[in-house]
């Protein structure tokens, strides 16, 4: 509804949860993941595979269930006051592992943490929050420095609650390794590339788990991931290999789950590049390559056949795409069209930009993060090759890949990633991957920065889709990346676990049983 000034108000219904009375937990589930965790920290990250463990280990105010809806958790209701003021009414009675009550000071405490820009963290979504007022011990006002239309959807991802005392008593080295939530999980032991063991949460406020001991594995080698599934020794595994698709779907002992997943796979171009100064990255330099050239960039999106790559090297297993975003995203134009491939057009944008004999740059990739990452990396390098683009690849690991490459602006002039954006707005993705100055932002445009910013901030949907149309315009115009595809996840999953993918790609032990 609106009031008299035109605002828009957000009512959402009281949800009640209450506790499901089960059985005791019992069995243990094995998820195989590519890669470990670089951190255990809940909001010192911005990568899956921590995320699927952290999930399990704390809870936000917000969660989305399974038909992808925003619906309260740790909180009961929230409203909109007005436009940069919210109001959460919080969950009564629960309780972090380590005994400390969840209440408005521990909210309080947990974003406010989030806020602050000193900590140098890397989940900087909510540093648009200016403070947070207690207005009863069960009751917080989340005051925005500007109307911020997308702080619900954020809460629904990012926000874990933390523990305040033991927040305070610990350094971030050991936060970073022993985890201490509200969540169905508890946190046991972490042995480092070896697994990451959790056991079910008893006293959990929904209601205890099903499971009993939920262990995430990282086996980045695709062959040995399916073949522990296949011998039982995992009961999950992400990334089922194209090529396999079908013969695990067609096994007597597991089978395949599968979900066109929020992830998008691109490549972005640097045009600055960022220097770490006094604890904060500036990114007002610009970088010193050809890419810098947006004749380049879009010599680069011509030189690389997307439909190729999706054909031969992932079996079908994507969907082509123009931007980082997919069809479910809000801000997804269905007007802007990926480039063709014309690798004659190339060469030809190549000799205008004034290189007529071509390039020499560097791609750089994760090994083992993505279904067929290395190799889409591979094919990626030779095709720009071919078209007058000498392209050196370079291989990581991911943790190395994160640390040193990614997180480090250490990535040009072009890097391979992955992004799920689940706050499905496009904020979630053109903010802190293009926008100047955010965290993975390697790219400079005023004019770009400008409309993503306006677009934050305004409470009006429909203003909101035509500046994010416009921001979508300079994948063609000025391409900050090269676009690939959208991930269709597949999941390896044992017949006797009862789980089904989502398209979140979230790993959720509340939601397994194991079949009697």
């Amino acid at each position: 509804m609106r009031n008299g000034k035109g605002w828009v108000w957000c009512a959402v219904l009281l949800v009640f949860l209450a506790p499901v009375a089960w059985a005791a937990p019992s069995g243990k589930v094995v998820v195989a993941q590519g890669v470990d965790p670089t951190t255990l920290d809940p909001h010192d990250h911005e990568e899956t595979p921590a995320f699927n463990v952290l999930l399990n280990l704390y809870d936000t105010l917000l969660i989305r269930d399974k038909d992808l809806k925003i619906i309260p958790w740790l909180a009961t209701s929230y409203t909109l006051v007005n436009p940069t003021t919210w109001e959460f009414k919080l969950r009564q009675g629960v309780k972090f592992h380590n005994g400390e009550e969840f209440d408005a000071e521990a909210a309080k405490f947990s974003f406010e943490r989030l806020a602050n820009p000193a900590l140098n963290l890397r989940s900087t979504a909510l540093r648009i929050i200016e403070r947070v007022e207690v207005k009863d011990k069960y009751t917080i006002h989340i005051v925005t420095r500007k109307p911020f239309p997308t702080l619900d959807a954020q809460l629904a991802l990012r926000g874990a609650m933390v523990p305040p005392a033991y927040f305070k008593e610990k350094d971030k080295a050991h936060l970073a390794r022993n985890p201490v939530g509200t969540g169905p999980f508890k946190f046991v032991k972490w042995v480092k590339d070896d697994q990451i063991e959790l056991e079910a949460n008893e006293q959990y406020w929904m209601g205890a788990p099903k499971i009993k001991t939920l262990i995430f594995r990282p086996i980045p080698e695709e062959t040995t991931r399916m073949s522990a599934l296949q011998t039982g020794e995992v009961d999950l595994a992400t990334n089922v290999p194209p090529h396999l698709v079908k013969e695990i779907k067609n096994h007597p002992k597991v089978t395949v789950s599968s979900a066109p997943s929020v992830r998008t796979i691109f490549i972005p171009i640097y045009t600055v590049q960022c220097e770490l100064i006094q604890g904060s990255w500036d990114c007002t330099k610009p970088v010193q390559s050809p890419a810098a050239n947006p004749k380049v960039r879009q010599a680069i999106n011509y030189a690389v056949d997307v439909d190729s790559i999706i054909k031969n090297v992932l079996e079908g297993q994507g969907i082509r795409t123009a931007t980082p975003l997919t069809p479910k995203h809000f801000g997804y134009d269905p007007k802007i069209k990926p480039f063709p491939h014309d690798p004659a057009k190339a060469k030809k944008l190549l000799a205008e930009a004034g290189y007529p004999n071509g390039i020499d740059l560097a791609l750089n990739s994760p090994s083992g993060r993505y279904p067929k990452d290395k190799e889409v990396a591979e094919a990626v390098a030779g095709q720009l090759t071919q078209a007058g683009i000498r392209t050196q690849l370079k291989v990581y690991e991911w943790t190395t890949y994160m640390n040193n490459v990614a997180y480090r602006h250490g990535g040009a002039p072009m890097w391979l990633i992955g992004w799920g954006n689940t706050t499905w707005d496009a904020d979630g993705t053109f903010l802190p991957m293009f926008r100047t100055g955010q965290l993975l932002a390697n790219y400079w445009n005023p004019d770009f920065n400008a409309l993503v910013d306006d677009a934050q901030t305004n409470m009006n949907r429909k203003k909101r889709l035509q500046l994010y149309s416009k921001a979508s315009r300079f994948f063609l115009d000025d391409p900050p990346a090269i676009p690939l595809y959208q991930q269709i996840d597949n999941y390896g999953v044992s017949r006797k676990l009862q789980w089904t993918a989502r398209p979140d790609e979230r790993i959720e032990g509340l939601s397994m049983s194991l079949k009697p």
